[in-house]
């Protein structure tokens, strides 16, 4: 049996841990270190912390929370948000995460990808992918679910996968915040199609 990975997603504002459903209505749920600091004591495999407001607000994701969560956690973690360059994935390993995830950069620059994987590896190049199901199949959207782009989920996973990723980190906008389920379907079309390792998020 393959192994299942528990990975508490983290979405980060100001420093703070939120909770919306399908990525609105955002309400403060605690501080990040000390709620990823529990995770990790209750058995949690990994964690994953998003800034999820850096990239529409034109700024880098907070390396001192990075340090902070390097000093008091003791598992593997992933950060996102906000990253544009090889620069600001090399300061966030740099302080500590052993993974970085990248969205929005990774469409607009799929180079960016490709080029962090041969210098970091492709094992700490996470892409996480933002979908939304509809009536033309699962659309990619970017910009923390605020702009739709002309990408779709399978295929985007597929080149970007080819371009060096190695995770993918697959959200569900239809199911985020709703405690309804994976989009189970949607997931299972991802791992059959991908050679590296799918994190299902939304719905849980």
């Amino acid at each position: 049996m393959i192994a299942k990975r528990i990975i508490p997603c983290l979405d980060v504002k100001d420093g703070l841990t939120v909770k919306g459903v399908q990525f609105e209505n955002l309400i403060v749920a605690g501080d990040a270190v000390a709620l990823g600091k529990r995770y990790a004591e209750e058995g949690a495999d990994e964690l994953c912390f998003l800034d999820i407001t850096a990239t529409n607000e034109k700024r880098k994701t907070l390396t001192a929370l990075v340090r902070q969560v390097a000093r008091e956690i003791n598992i593997p973690f992933t950060v996102g948000g906000g990253i544009q360059s090889v620069a600001d994935i090399s300061a966030l390993l740099d302080a500590g995460a052993d993974k970085i995830t990248i969205n929005t950069a990774a469409i607009q620059q799929p180079h960016l990808v490709e080029e962090a994987a041969r210098l970091f590896g492709s094992q700490c190049i996470v892409v996480a992918i933002d979908a939304k199901l509809t009536d033309q199949g699962w659309q990619v959207f970017t910009h923390g679910g605020k702009k739709s782009t002309d990408k779709y989920l399978f295929d985007w996973a597929t080149e970007i996968v080819n371009r060096g990723a190695g995770e993918i980190l697959f959200t569900s906008m239809s199911q985020d915040g709703t405690k309804a389920g994976f989009a189970v379907e949607a997931i299972a079309q991802l791992t059959s199609r991908l050679s590296v390792p799918v994190v299902a998020s939304g719905g849980a």
